[in-house]
């Protein structure tokens, strides 16, 4: 009988190569963001539209690529539309643009007045201060405009490569399926075929929960902009849904942008009930429908979350913030059917999902006040 030796690494060791793979990951998603943003995209997207591409197989006898080709466009079709309905109510938006710089004239020179009358400056002198920090202004000008016009062409590109990839991806789907089983031993398959079921389900449900959260998080705020008689509530309220799928960002955003409008079309004191609607919106969705309908398919808890937006914003920028969360989704469904990674799936996870073996917790429970009054005994003595 032939014995199997393994060879057990010093915790150092296996620290450094743990610490050295994150840093070779990082890297590489940062030179490769270029290929990996669209392609991970249209992985979410695809495994959303599989079902429509059963369909127009199973009950229209389209050919696979066909029914690949017609769901992509759909899809994009849809997307295309609300951007549409969007810019046509900025252009109504932006046609009203004279009215708007009165308005913002106006306040601007009551709010000169105001300064002259309790702090003694006059307004030649505040318009010379102005002038001085003009120049900074247009810089600053001209950097977001350089960014505005550097990120159109950007998510342009985005949009193509995720166009192309969806449709491959749809039509190989089987092809890469079958892919996936051969490189795992035949014993294994029965947790290959649970990662992907679980990865597919959670991609859909999450999806149209983010989908059904835009939707609530519009009507909320569309309700409340009306009731307080703001303009162009429905923009804002189509803006802000939309601005939402960025967690904490986004809604920060459309209350920058919603205060603005407010302040150039309505009195100084209807900002004011602006900011507390979107609080109270902000509170109703980040309480009830993020946990309810998003958060609770993908069990990843908050803080994970928290750092994941932050990763992905420092690598990938706003679309490494939409995508972190399914990846750390995914990345949890792979590490429970890895006995060696399922300490870090538990780390991914909630602290209610997740259950110790009975027998630990009971150990636990019975020696830590032993163990923290040990410890403390040691603490004081070497003090």
């Amino acid at each position: 009988m032939i014995s199997k030796k393994t060879t057990e690494f010093p915790f150092y060791i296996k620290l450094a190569c743990s610490l050295l793979s994150i840093l070779l990951l990082g890297w590489f998603a940062i030179i490769g963001q270029t290929i990996l943003i669209p392609l991970i995209l249209g992985f979410i997207i695809s495994i959303l539209l599989v079902p429509f591409c059963n369909f127009f197989e199973r009950f229209f006898f389209f050919p696979r690529v066909l029914s690949s080709l017609v769901t992509t466009l759909l899809f994009f079709g849809f997307i295309a539309g609300i951007i549409y309905i969007l810019v046509n109510q900025l252009i109504d938006i932006a046609d009203e643009w004279p009215a708007f710089q009165a308005q913002i004239t106006e306040l601007i020179n009551d709010l000169q007045r105001w300064i002259a009358r309790n702090y003694g400056v006059s307004s030649r002198m505040q318009i010379e201060y102005l002038n001085e920090n003009l120049s900074k202004t247009f810089d600053f000008g001209t950097i977001i405009l350089e960014r505005v016009f550097s990120g159109i062409t950007r998510y342009s590109i985005l949009s193509v490569f995720s166009f192309l990839y969806i449709v491959f991806i749809l039509i190989y789907r089987r092809h890469l399926i079958r892919f996936i089983f051969y490189i795992f031993h035949e014993r294994q398959h029965k947790h290959v075929l649970s990662v992907i079921y679980n990865t597919q389900n959670m991609v859909k449900q999450y999806l149209i929960g983010l989908f059904l959260q835009m939707l609530i998080v519009s009507i909320l705020t569309y309700i409340s902009l009306s009731f307080l008689g703001v303009k162009y509530s429905f923009v804002l309220a189509l803006l802000t849904g939309i601005l939402n799928i960025v967690p904490y960002v986004g809604i920060t955003i459309s209350v920058i942008i919603s205060s603005i409008l407010t302040l150039a079309t309505g009195a100084p004191s209807q900002v004011l009930f602006v900011l507390i609607a979107y609080i109270v919106v902000h509170a109703i969705d980040g309480n009830i429908v993020m946990p309810k309908i998003v958060g609770s398919k993908v069990k990843v808890n908050s803080l994970v979350i928290i750092i994941g937006l932050v990763i992905g914003e420092m690598t990938w920028g706003i679309m490494g913030m939409f995508l972190s969360i399914p990846i750390l989704a995914m990345a949890k469904i792979i590490f429970d059917h890895i006995p060696e990674l399922k300490p870090w799936g538990f780390l991914l996870g909630e602290e209610k999902s997740e259950k110790l073996n009975p027998n630990v917790e009971k150990y636990f429970r019975k020696n830590r006040n032993l163990f923290f009054k040990k410890h403390k005994k040691e603490l004081d003595s070497e003090n």
